[in-house]
């Protein structure tokens, strides 16, 4: 049996994930689907000292308390620097890394050192404005790839704002991550921001996979997601 262990992107929740999760449970697979610290229903823990260190040791406590081995880790979006931190520091629970249209760091990347240059202005500008200088406000799900009028009525009252720090605190890594195969899947029915990191990706010689839908593809693709999931949980 393999424990998955599913990680949401920024302004969502561990709830993300529910279109996903009772496929890979039919399938006999034990799953659990956080929420990082600051967001969703913990975001009564926000606070700007609120950064990619705890979203790390949030997983990686999870990991610990429930004792599991042989882990998928997939992370979404932001939480590709989630996955490698957390892989760098329990090699030896993870089976396997999958990163959903995520960012693929190094040791002293930042999350927003990765995003297109334009992309990153426009964080950077709307987190002075409307973000109070330590929040990134919820971008719009259109520009997402989201259009469905259901999923918009789902998503868009339970996202709320992420926290800045965890874009601009690098990754530390110590290489313990590199002994853990990875794996990269790209959305391609939006505006490919993802697609130099599929690249990165397919450089290190990690499988690459894509999947026809927007950038949140456990809500809009979510079959296609979950067959993929188990085919990468067999290796």
């Amino acid at each position: 049996m393999t424990a998955f262990v599913l990680v949401h992107g920024a302004w969502h929740g561990g709830w993300a994930w529910r279109r996903v999760a009772p496929a890979l449970r039919a399938a006999g697979h034990e799953v659990h689907a956080p929420t990082l610290t600051g967001v969703s229903d913990r975001a009564h823990l926000l606070s700007p000292a609120v950064g990619l260190g705890t979203h790390v040791q949030d997983v990686v406590a999870l990991i610990e308390a429930y004792d599991l081995h042989d882990v998928v880790l997939v992370g979404h979006s932001y939480a590709g620097q989630v996955v490698t931190g957390v892989a760098d520091r329990l090699p030896r629970r993870i089976a396997r890394r999958v990163y959903l249209d995520a960012f693929v760091g190094d040791d002293g990347d930042a999350a927003i050192g990765l995003l297109p240059a334009a992309v990153a202005g426009h964080y950077t500008e709307s987190v002075a404005g409307s973000g109070f200088g330590w929040l990134i406000p919820v971008r719009s799900l259109a520009v997402l790839g989201v259009t469905d009028d259901a999923d918009l009525r789902w998503l868009t009252p339970r996202l709320t704002p992420h926290p800045w720090l965890s874009y601009t605190e690098p990754l530390r890594l110590t290489g313990g991550h590199e002994a853990v195969p990875a794996a990269f899947v790209e959305c391609t029915s939006w505006l490919r921001v993802f697609q130099p990191q599929a690249d990165r990706a397919a450089a290190r010689g990690w499988p690459v996979h894509h999947i026809a839908t927007g950038h949140e593809a456990m809500v809009t693709a979510p079959a296609e997601l979950a067959g993929l999931l188990l085919t990468l949980a067999k290796g």
